[in-house]
Protein backbone atom coordinates (compact mmCIF):
# COMPACT_ATOMS: atom_id res chain seq x y z
CA UNK A 1 0.00 0.00 0.00
CA UNK A 2 2.79 1.89 0.82
CA UNK A 3 4.77 1.50 -1.88
CA UNK A 4 1.70 2.30 -4.58
CA UNK A 5 1.07 5.77 -2.87
CA UNK A 6 4.78 6.51 -3.11
CA UNK A 7 4.54 5.49 -6.39
CA UNK A 8 1.78 7.79 -7.25
CA UNK A 9 3.48 10.41 -5.51
CA UNK A 10 6.41 10.40 -7.87
CA UNK A 11 4.60 9.73 -10.68
CA UNK A 12 4.74 11.69 -13.67
CA UNK A 13 1.11 11.27 -14.38
CA UNK A 14 0.05 13.25 -11.16
CA UNK A 15 2.60 16.23 -12.21
CA UNK A 16 0.35 15.83 -15.61
CA UNK A 17 -2.69 16.35 -13.74
CA UNK A 18 -1.58 18.88 -11.30
CA UNK A 19 -0.18 21.20 -14.06
CA UNK A 20 -3.79 20.61 -15.85
CA UNK A 21 -5.46 21.57 -12.74
CA UNK A 22 -3.09 24.50 -12.53
CA UNK A 23 -4.21 25.93 -15.97
CA UNK A 24 -8.02 25.40 -15.41
CA UNK A 25 -7.77 27.03 -12.23
CA UNK A 26 -5.82 30.18 -13.47
CA UNK A 27 -8.20 30.36 -16.48
CA UNK A 28 -11.51 30.46 -14.25
CA UNK A 29 -9.90 32.78 -11.74
CA UNK A 30 -8.97 34.74 -14.64
CA UNK A 31 -12.69 34.79 -15.67
CA UNK A 32 -13.53 35.69 -11.66
CA UNK A 33 -11.38 38.80 -11.68
CA UNK A 34 -14.07 40.25 -13.91
CA UNK A 35 -16.85 39.23 -11.33
CA UNK A 36 -15.23 39.51 -8.16
CA UNK A 37 -12.49 41.92 -8.48
CA UNK A 38 -8.85 40.58 -8.32
CA UNK A 39 -7.95 40.83 -4.66
CA UNK A 40 -10.63 38.63 -4.01
CA UNK A 41 -10.72 36.44 -7.03
CA UNK A 42 -6.95 35.71 -5.65
CA UNK A 43 -8.17 35.10 -2.29
CA UNK A 44 -10.73 32.32 -3.21
CA UNK A 45 -8.70 30.93 -6.13
CA UNK A 46 -5.19 30.79 -5.52
CA UNK A 47 -5.13 31.59 -1.38
CA UNK A 48 -6.85 28.47 -1.21
CA UNK A 49 -6.77 25.08 -0.91
CA UNK A 50 -10.47 23.72 -1.97
CA UNK A 51 -12.56 26.42 -4.26
CA UNK A 52 -16.35 26.82 -3.49
CA UNK A 53 -17.37 29.87 -5.76
CA UNK A 54 -19.80 30.75 -8.56
CA UNK A 55 -19.20 31.88 -11.58
CA UNK A 56 -21.92 34.07 -13.82
CA UNK A 57 -22.24 33.36 -17.31
CA UNK A 58 -24.35 35.31 -19.90
CA UNK A 59 -25.53 32.49 -22.60
CA UNK A 60 -27.95 33.26 -25.74
CA UNK A 61 -28.86 36.36 -23.57
CA UNK A 62 -29.53 34.51 -20.37
CA UNK A 63 -27.87 34.64 -16.84
CA UNK A 64 -26.22 31.12 -15.66
CA UNK A 65 -24.64 30.84 -12.47
CA UNK A 66 -22.69 28.17 -12.09
CA UNK A 67 -21.15 26.55 -9.38
CA UNK A 68 -17.55 26.37 -9.27
CA UNK A 69 -15.44 23.79 -6.97
CA UNK A 70 -11.75 23.15 -7.79
CA UNK A 71 -8.74 22.45 -6.16
CA UNK A 72 -6.82 25.77 -4.62
CA UNK A 73 -3.95 27.16 -5.60
CA UNK A 74 -2.82 25.84 -2.33
CA UNK A 75 -3.40 22.19 -2.82
CA UNK A 76 -2.13 22.06 -6.58
CA UNK A 77 1.13 23.83 -5.17
CA UNK A 78 1.41 21.45 -2.27
CA UNK A 79 0.86 18.21 -4.17
CA UNK A 80 3.45 19.48 -6.82
CA UNK A 81 5.78 20.04 -3.72
CA UNK A 82 5.64 16.55 -3.11
CA UNK A 83 5.58 15.14 -6.74
CA UNK A 84 9.29 17.17 -6.80
CA UNK A 85 10.16 15.93 -3.74
CA UNK A 86 8.99 11.87 -4.18
CA UNK A 87 10.08 11.58 -7.91
CA UNK A 88 14.07 12.72 -7.00
CA UNK A 89 14.61 12.48 -3.72
CA UNK A 90 12.89 8.81 -3.03
CA UNK A 91 15.11 6.36 -1.28
CA UNK A 92 17.29 4.39 -3.86
CA UNK A 93 16.98 6.83 -6.27
CA UNK A 94 19.48 9.15 -5.45
CA UNK A 95 23.03 8.34 -7.68
CA UNK A 96 25.89 11.19 -7.80
CA UNK A 97 25.69 11.83 -11.39
CA UNK A 98 22.11 13.16 -11.06
CA UNK A 99 23.25 16.25 -8.64
CA UNK A 100 22.14 18.24 -12.02
CA UNK A 101 18.50 17.33 -11.39
CA UNK A 102 18.46 17.38 -7.89
CA UNK A 103 19.71 20.78 -8.10
CA UNK A 104 16.99 21.82 -10.54
CA UNK A 105 13.86 20.37 -8.65
CA UNK A 106 15.38 21.78 -5.58
CA UNK A 107 15.49 25.64 -7.19
CA UNK A 108 11.60 24.63 -8.38
CA UNK A 109 10.68 23.13 -4.90
CA UNK A 110 12.24 26.14 -3.30
CA UNK A 111 10.41 28.51 -6.20
CA UNK A 112 7.08 27.00 -4.68
CA UNK A 113 7.89 27.39 -1.00
CA UNK A 114 8.85 30.93 -1.55
CA UNK A 115 5.71 31.86 -3.14
CA UNK A 116 3.76 29.88 -0.35
CA UNK A 117 5.69 32.36 2.11
CA UNK A 118 5.08 34.96 0.26
CA UNK A 119 1.26 34.83 0.32
CA UNK A 120 1.10 34.18 3.84
CA UNK A 121 3.76 37.00 5.07
CA UNK A 122 3.91 39.45 2.23
CA UNK A 123 2.21 42.94 3.88
CA UNK A 124 1.94 45.52 1.69
CA UNK A 125 0.82 49.04 3.07
CA UNK A 126 0.77 52.75 1.81
CA UNK A 127 2.28 55.62 3.05
CA UNK A 128 1.37 58.91 2.19
CA UNK A 129 4.06 61.96 2.53
CA UNK A 130 3.36 65.95 2.12
CA UNK A 131 6.82 67.68 1.75
CA UNK A 132 8.12 69.23 4.42
CA UNK A 133 6.32 66.47 6.87
CA UNK A 134 7.13 63.29 8.22
CA UNK A 135 5.36 60.27 8.77
CA UNK A 136 6.10 56.69 10.97
CA UNK A 137 3.41 54.88 9.73
CA UNK A 138 2.08 53.41 6.52
CA UNK A 139 -1.61 52.48 5.84
CA UNK A 140 -3.66 49.21 4.76
CA UNK A 141 -5.14 49.80 0.99
CA UNK A 142 -7.87 46.88 1.66
CA UNK A 143 -8.67 46.26 5.68
CA UNK A 144 -9.85 48.90 8.46
CA UNK A 145 -10.21 49.50 11.49
CA UNK A 146 -12.29 51.79 14.42
CA UNK A 147 -9.71 53.64 16.12
CA UNK A 148 -11.61 54.71 19.64
CA UNK A 149 -8.81 57.03 21.11
CA UNK A 150 -8.40 58.42 24.34
CA UNK A 151 -6.86 61.86 23.90
CA UNK A 152 -7.14 62.98 27.43
CA UNK A 153 -3.15 62.55 28.25
CA UNK A 154 -1.13 65.34 27.27
CA UNK A 155 1.94 64.07 25.99
CA UNK A 156 0.25 60.23 23.83
CA UNK A 157 -2.98 59.17 22.62
CA UNK A 158 -4.51 55.56 23.80
CA UNK A 159 -5.57 54.06 20.70
CA UNK A 160 -7.80 50.64 21.04
CA UNK A 161 -8.48 49.62 17.23
CA UNK A 162 -11.28 47.41 16.33
CA UNK A 163 -10.74 45.00 13.30
CA UNK A 164 -13.61 46.27 10.46
CA UNK A 165 -13.82 42.47 10.60
CA UNK A 166 -15.95 42.77 13.78
CA UNK A 167 -17.35 45.24 13.25
CA UNK A 168 -18.82 43.23 10.24
CA UNK A 169 -19.99 39.99 12.03
CA UNK A 170 -20.39 40.74 15.93
CA UNK A 171 -23.27 42.76 17.45
CA UNK A 172 -21.25 44.10 19.96
CA UNK A 173 -17.71 44.62 21.12
CA UNK A 174 -16.21 45.05 23.91
CA UNK A 175 -12.61 45.38 25.21
CA UNK A 176 -11.01 45.65 28.83
CA UNK A 177 -9.19 49.22 27.98
CA UNK A 178 -12.59 50.59 27.04
CA UNK A 179 -15.23 51.78 29.87
CA UNK A 180 -18.24 51.30 27.45
CA UNK A 181 -19.36 48.10 24.88
CA UNK A 182 -19.63 49.18 21.58
CA UNK A 183 -23.04 48.25 19.93
CA UNK A 184 -22.77 47.61 15.93
CA UNK A 185 -26.39 48.51 14.67
CA UNK A 186 -25.54 48.18 10.94
CA UNK A 187 -22.81 47.65 8.60
CA UNK A 188 -22.04 48.59 5.36
CA UNK A 189 -19.34 46.64 3.32
CA UNK A 190 -19.07 49.35 0.89
CA UNK A 191 -21.11 52.72 0.74
CA UNK A 192 -21.06 56.43 0.04
CA UNK A 193 -21.85 59.53 2.16
CA UNK A 194 -23.94 62.85 1.06
CA UNK A 195 -25.14 65.59 2.87
CA UNK A 196 -28.89 65.74 3.53
CA UNK A 197 -31.06 67.38 1.72
CA UNK A 198 -32.69 70.98 3.36
CA UNK A 199 -36.00 69.54 2.81
CA UNK A 200 -35.57 65.77 3.65
CA UNK A 201 -37.82 64.34 5.92
CA UNK A 202 -36.57 61.00 6.30
CA UNK A 203 -34.63 59.71 9.75
CA UNK A 204 -30.81 60.60 9.67
CA UNK A 205 -28.64 57.37 9.82
CA UNK A 206 -27.23 58.82 13.43
CA UNK A 207 -28.39 61.33 16.09
CA UNK A 208 -24.60 62.30 17.38
CA UNK A 209 -21.60 63.28 15.45
CA UNK A 210 -21.60 63.85 11.31
CA UNK A 211 -23.92 61.70 10.94
CA UNK A 212 -26.97 63.92 11.77
CA UNK A 213 -26.30 65.92 8.79
CA UNK A 214 -25.34 63.50 5.98
CA UNK A 215 -27.07 60.28 4.07
CA UNK A 216 -25.54 56.71 4.00
CA UNK A 217 -26.32 54.53 1.07
CA UNK A 218 -25.27 51.39 0.23
CA UNK A 219 -23.45 50.29 -3.09
CA UNK A 220 -21.97 47.16 -4.48
CA UNK A 221 -18.76 46.23 -3.61
CA UNK A 222 -16.08 47.38 -5.25
CA UNK A 223 -14.84 44.79 -8.41
CA UNK A 224 -12.02 46.61 -10.57
CA UNK A 225 -8.80 46.71 -9.32
CA UNK A 226 -8.56 50.54 -9.05
CA UNK A 227 -11.98 50.50 -6.79
CA UNK A 228 -11.43 49.94 -3.46
CA UNK A 229 -14.29 49.32 -0.92
CA UNK A 230 -15.35 52.16 1.48
CA UNK A 231 -16.90 50.79 4.64
CA UNK A 232 -19.71 52.47 7.13
CA UNK A 233 -21.30 51.43 10.34
CA UNK A 234 -23.89 52.79 12.61
CA UNK A 235 -22.81 52.28 16.19
CA UNK A 236 -24.07 53.07 19.66
CA UNK A 237 -22.38 52.80 23.12
CA UNK A 238 -23.77 50.92 26.65
CA UNK A 239 -22.26 51.10 29.82
CA UNK A 240 -22.24 53.51 32.81
CA UNK A 241 -22.48 57.14 31.59
CA UNK A 242 -21.72 56.06 27.48
CA UNK A 243 -22.68 58.61 24.94
CA UNK A 244 -26.29 58.81 23.97
CA UNK A 245 -27.47 58.03 20.58
CA UNK A 246 -26.32 56.35 17.46
CA UNK A 247 -23.11 57.17 15.81
CA UNK A 248 -22.19 57.04 12.08
CA UNK A 249 -18.28 56.45 11.59
CA UNK A 250 -17.53 55.81 8.07
CA UNK A 251 -14.10 55.54 5.71
CA UNK A 252 -15.10 58.24 4.01
CA UNK A 253 -14.39 60.76 7.17
CA UNK A 254 -11.39 62.14 7.43
CA UNK A 255 -11.70 64.18 10.52
CA UNK A 256 -12.46 62.40 13.89
CA UNK A 257 -16.05 62.38 16.13
CA UNK A 258 -15.19 63.63 19.69
CA UNK A 259 -17.49 63.10 22.63
CA UNK A 260 -16.76 62.83 26.22
CA UNK A 261 -16.62 60.01 29.04
CA UNK A 262 -16.49 60.34 32.35
CA UNK A 263 -14.22 63.64 32.15
CA UNK A 264 -12.21 62.01 29.39
CA UNK A 265 -12.55 63.54 25.79
CA UNK A 266 -12.25 60.07 23.26
CA UNK A 267 -12.33 60.25 19.57
CA UNK A 268 -13.47 57.96 16.89
CA UNK A 269 -12.51 57.66 13.25
CA UNK A 270 -12.96 54.83 10.73
CA UNK A 271 -9.58 54.60 8.85
CA UNK A 272 -7.17 52.54 7.19
CA UNK A 273 -5.49 49.77 9.31
CA UNK A 274 -1.72 51.40 10.22
CA UNK A 275 1.05 49.76 10.41
CA UNK A 276 3.42 51.69 13.01
CA UNK A 277 7.45 51.88 12.37
CA UNK A 278 10.42 52.43 14.64
CA UNK A 279 11.70 55.30 12.72
CA UNK A 280 10.03 57.84 10.44
CA UNK A 281 10.53 59.35 6.94
CA UNK A 282 10.47 62.86 5.99
CA UNK A 283 9.30 63.89 2.28
CA UNK A 284 11.92 66.84 1.42
CA UNK A 285 11.23 67.17 -2.62
CA UNK A 286 8.81 65.12 -4.83
CA UNK A 287 9.70 65.34 -8.53
CA UNK A 288 6.50 64.54 -11.05
CA UNK A 289 7.80 65.07 -14.69
CA UNK A 290 5.42 64.69 -17.17
CA UNK A 291 6.53 63.91 -21.01
CA UNK A 292 5.58 67.85 -22.87
CA UNK A 293 2.02 68.25 -24.00
CA UNK A 294 0.68 65.29 -22.20
CA UNK A 295 -0.38 63.43 -18.62
CA UNK A 296 1.85 60.90 -19.32
CA UNK A 297 4.13 60.04 -16.20
CA UNK A 298 8.14 60.48 -17.13
CA UNK A 299 9.72 60.29 -13.81
CA UNK A 300 8.22 60.01 -10.35
CA UNK A 301 11.39 61.10 -7.65
CA UNK A 302 10.85 61.90 -4.41
CA UNK A 303 13.89 62.72 -2.25
CA UNK A 304 13.63 61.68 1.91
CA UNK A 305 14.75 61.70 5.18
CA UNK A 306 15.27 58.48 6.85
CA UNK A 307 14.79 59.41 10.77
CA UNK A 308 15.66 56.58 13.52
CA UNK A 309 16.32 57.79 17.09
CA UNK A 310 17.11 54.02 18.29
CA UNK A 311 20.26 53.92 16.31
CA UNK A 312 20.95 57.81 15.66
CA UNK A 313 20.35 57.56 11.64
CA UNK A 314 20.06 60.67 10.13
CA UNK A 315 20.36 60.45 6.27
CA UNK A 316 18.62 61.43 2.65
CA UNK A 317 17.46 58.93 0.13
CA UNK A 318 16.50 59.64 -3.23
CA UNK A 319 13.37 56.97 -4.19
CA UNK A 320 12.58 56.89 -7.72
CA UNK A 321 10.88 54.26 -10.28
CA UNK A 322 13.49 50.94 -9.81
CA UNK A 323 15.20 52.19 -7.22
CA UNK A 324 13.68 51.64 -3.97
CA UNK A 325 14.61 51.83 -0.62
CA UNK A 326 15.07 49.17 1.31
CA UNK A 327 15.41 49.69 4.89
CA UNK A 328 14.12 47.84 8.09
CA UNK A 329 12.91 44.74 6.76
CA UNK A 330 10.58 46.28 4.63
CA UNK A 331 11.05 47.88 1.30
CA UNK A 332 9.88 51.43 -0.17
CA UNK A 333 8.93 51.86 -3.70
CA UNK A 334 7.56 54.95 -5.34
CA UNK A 335 4.23 54.29 -5.99
CA UNK A 336 1.58 57.11 -7.12
CA UNK A 337 0.88 60.74 -6.06
CA UNK A 338 -2.14 62.61 -5.61
CA UNK A 339 -3.33 63.88 -8.85
CA UNK A 340 -4.77 66.90 -6.77
CA UNK A 341 -1.60 68.22 -4.46
CA UNK A 342 1.56 68.27 -6.33
CA UNK A 343 3.21 67.85 -3.23
CA UNK A 344 2.14 64.27 -2.05
CA UNK A 345 3.72 61.62 -2.79
CA UNK A 346 2.76 58.17 -2.40
CA UNK A 347 4.97 55.18 -1.31
CA UNK A 348 4.21 51.38 -1.38
CA UNK A 349 5.75 49.85 1.49
CA UNK A 350 6.08 46.07 0.93
CA UNK A 351 7.58 43.61 3.74
CA UNK A 352 8.02 40.40 2.09
CA UNK A 353 10.01 37.47 4.19
CA UNK A 354 10.55 35.21 1.48
CA UNK A 355 11.52 38.07 -1.43
CA UNK A 356 15.14 36.40 -1.65
CA UNK A 357 13.69 32.90 -2.67
CA UNK A 358 13.12 33.44 -6.04
CA UNK A 359 16.85 34.52 -6.84
CA UNK A 360 18.23 31.77 -4.93
CA UNK A 361 15.72 29.27 -7.01
CA UNK A 362 16.88 30.84 -10.28
CA UNK A 363 20.30 30.03 -8.84
CA UNK A 364 19.77 26.78 -8.18
CA UNK A 365 18.03 25.98 -11.35
CA UNK A 366 20.94 27.51 -13.65
CA UNK A 367 23.41 25.70 -11.36
CA UNK A 368 21.60 22.65 -11.78
CA UNK A 369 21.33 22.84 -15.79
CA UNK A 370 24.71 23.87 -16.34
CA UNK A 371 26.26 20.73 -14.06
CA UNK A 372 23.81 18.50 -15.90
CA UNK A 373 25.02 19.59 -19.52
CA UNK A 374 28.40 19.34 -18.24
CA UNK A 375 27.83 16.29 -16.76
CA UNK A 376 26.31 14.70 -19.87
CA UNK A 377 28.56 15.83 -22.06
CA UNK A 378 31.32 14.37 -20.13
CA UNK A 379 30.00 11.01 -19.89
CA UNK A 380 28.97 11.48 -23.64
CA UNK A 381 32.29 12.20 -25.00
CA UNK A 382 34.43 9.37 -22.62
CA UNK A 383 32.14 6.98 -23.73
CA UNK A 384 32.70 8.27 -27.79
CA UNK A 385 36.53 7.86 -26.71
CA UNK A 386 36.44 4.57 -25.43
CA UNK A 387 34.17 3.61 -28.42
CA UNK A 388 37.26 4.54 -30.17
CA UNK A 389 39.64 3.04 -28.86
CA UNK A 390 38.38 -0.34 -29.07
Amino acid sequence: MLTKLLDWLSSMRLTVWCLCAAMILVFVGTLAQVEHGLYRAQKEYFQSFIVFSSLTVHFFGKKFILPVILPGGYLIGGILVLNLLFSQFRAGNIVPRKIGLYLVHGGLILLLLGQLITDMFQRETHMRLVEGHASNYSESAFYHELAIIDSSHPEHDTVIAIPEQLLATRSHVSHPALPFTLHIRKYFPNSRLANREPNDTSEPPATQGFGTTLAVREVPLATRSDEKNLPSAIIEFSGEGAPKGTWLVSTLMNQPQTFTHAGKEWKLLFRPVRVYKPFSIELIKFTHEKYPGTEIPKNFASRVRVINHQTGENREVLIYMNNPLRYGGQTFYQGSYDPNDPRVSILQVVRNPGWLTPYIACLLVGLGLTLHFMLTLFNFTRAQRNGGAQ
